[in-house]
C-alpha cells in the first residue's frame, strides 16, 4: 500500500516512504484496512487497486498493490448546499468563514462525537474538525480534517479545499444568522453616546439581533475579507457595500442563556458562539 504524500501525516513514519507491506484477515474492506492504519476516508479520493479505481467496499486479496489518493481540490459535495459544522476547537475559523458570507454552524460546547456526526448527518453539512475519531464516525454525512493550528491557514484550507461562495459582510459572526440592514432610529437606544454621534449605517442579525456597524477595526476584518477574495474569490464574490450590511463592531442583543456577549467587539467576536437555530442561545 502506497500513501500520497498529503496523506502521510496520518500513518506512522514507517509508512510514510513509498510502499509497505500490510496484512490483513481476509474479511475487512479497504476503506476498514485504511481508517485502521490511521488515514480518515474523508481525506481519501481515490483508491486505486492494481491500476483501477476501486471502492471502498472492495475487500483485498493478497498480492494487491493500492494506492491511496487525496481528494482533489476543489471538492464537490453532492446532495445539498454547500453548508459546515465545526467542532468546539474551532470557533475562530467559525467565525472567520461567517464574516465571508459561508454557513458555519458551530457548537460552542462539548456535545460529544457521536451527537456531533448525528447532527452533520440530520443537517447535511460537512463537518470540520482537527479530531480524526471523529472524522471516522460512521453517522457522519460529510467531512473534512482542519490541516493547521493557526486560523489563518485554517481559513486557506477550507476556502481552498471547497471553493465556497463568498458574500462578506452577510452573515452573524456571532450565531450564523443573515443579517439586514438597520435604520439606525431602530437600534439607536441599544448604542453607546459616542457610537450614536458617529455612526450613520448599521445592520442587524435576522435571527440574534447583534448590531453591526462599520467601526474602527474594521480595516483589520477588510484585510481578512480582501484576502479571500483575492486568493478564493470567484466571479460572483463581491464585498457588499451599497445595502450598509456591514460587521466590524456590535452590540449584544440582550441577555442570551451563554453566548458571554460583551458588546462592540474588533475581531469576528471570540465569544462563545451559538448556532442559527431560529433563536437566540
Amino acid at each position: 500500500m502506497r500513501f500520497a504524500p498529503e496523506l502521510r501525516l496520518f500513518v506512522e513514519a514507517g509508512r510514510r516512504g513509498g510502499w509497505s507491506s500490510v496484512t490483513t484477515d481476509g474479511a475487512s474492506t479497504l476503506g476498514h484496512v485504511v481508517e485502521s492504519l490511521g488515514v480518515p476516508l474523508t481525506e481519501v479520493g481515490r483508491l486505486v487497486v492494481n491500476g483501477r479505481d476501486t471502492p471502498v467496499s472492495h475487500v483485498p486479496g493478497p498480492g494487491e498493490a493500492v494506492r491511496v489518493c487525496a481528494v482533489t481540490r476543489p471538492q464537490r459535495v453532492p446532495g445539498a448546499p454547500l453548508r459546515f459544522l465545526l467542532d468546539v476547537h474551532l470557533g475562530t475559523l467559525a467565525r472567520r468563514l461567517r464574516l465571508l458570507g459561508v454557513d458555519a454552524a458551530y457548537e460552542n460546547a462539548d456535545i460529544g462525537d457521536a451527537a456531533l456526526a448525528t447532527l452533520s448527518a440530520t443537517e447535511r453539512r460537512v463537518l470540520l474538525s482537527r479530531d480524526r475519531g471523529l472524522l471516522r464516525r460512521r453517522e457522519l454525512w460529510a467531512g473534512a480534517y482542519v490541516y493547521s493550528d493557526q486560523p489563518d491557514e485554517q481559513l486557506r484550507d477550507v476556502l481552498g479545499r471547497f471553493a465556497p461562495p463568498l458574500v462578506p459582510w452577510s452573515r452573524c459572526t456571532a450565531c450564523n444568522g443573515p443579517l439586514a440592514a438597520a435604520d439606525k432610529s431602530e437600534v439607536l437606544e441599544r448604542l453607546a453616546g459616542g457610537t450614536r454621534r458617529t455612526y450613520e449605517v448599521f445592520a442587524r442579525c435576522t435571527v440574534c439581533g447583534q448590531v453591526y456597524w462599520r467601526g474602527a477595526h474594521h480595516s483589520r476584518l477588510s484585510g481578512i475579507v480582501e484576502d479571500a477574495l483575492r486568493e478564493f474569490g470567484g466571479p460572483g464574490d463581491a464585498v457588499r457595500g451599497g445595502d450598509g450590511v456591514v460587521a466590524a463592531e456590535r452590540v449584544p442583543a440582550g441577555p442570551r442563556d451563554d453566548d458571554g456577549s460583551e458588546g462592540a467587539r474588533s475581531e469576528p467576536p471570540r465569544a462563545s458562539d451559538s448556532r442559527a437555530t431560529g433563536k437566540s442561545k
